[in-house]
């Protein structure tokens, strides 16, 4: 089973977390499944850019990423070119380094 290793993060895991995932399995659930609140306004539908990560390890094991994620992706916080939607990114069968933006462009929390 691949692991999914997320680093620190102020405010969502600040002592990071390194968890089991499925393939087949977004970054966004693995991350959700394990208490850690990723933010995802559009309910995972790829309509928003609150659950922007950048993945520091394993980028080449997921699927290229879609023209409309790579839409969202231009207007997100803090892009870099290992970014990735989590809602959209898949995990495959590599071990996967993450890195959750501090912030987002998202003006409003559904919570």
């Amino acid at each position: 089973m691949p692991k999914i290793v997320f680093l620190p993060h102020q405010d969502l895991c600040p002592e990071g977390a390194v968890l089991e995932a499925k393939v087949g399995e977004t970054i966004l659930d693995v991350a959700l499944r394990n208490g850690i609140e990723v933010e995802h306004a559009c309910e995972k539908s790829c309509a928003c850019t609150t659950c922007h990560c950048i993945v520091r390890e394993g980028f080449d094991s997921l699927a290229e990423s879609t023209e409309d994620e790579d839409d969202m992706l231009d207007k997100s916080w803090g892009l870099e070119p290992e970014s990735r939607l989590g809602c959209q990114a898949l995990v495959a069968g590599d071990d996967l380094v993450v890195e959750i933006p501090r912030y987002t462009i998202n003006h409003a929390r559904e919570h």
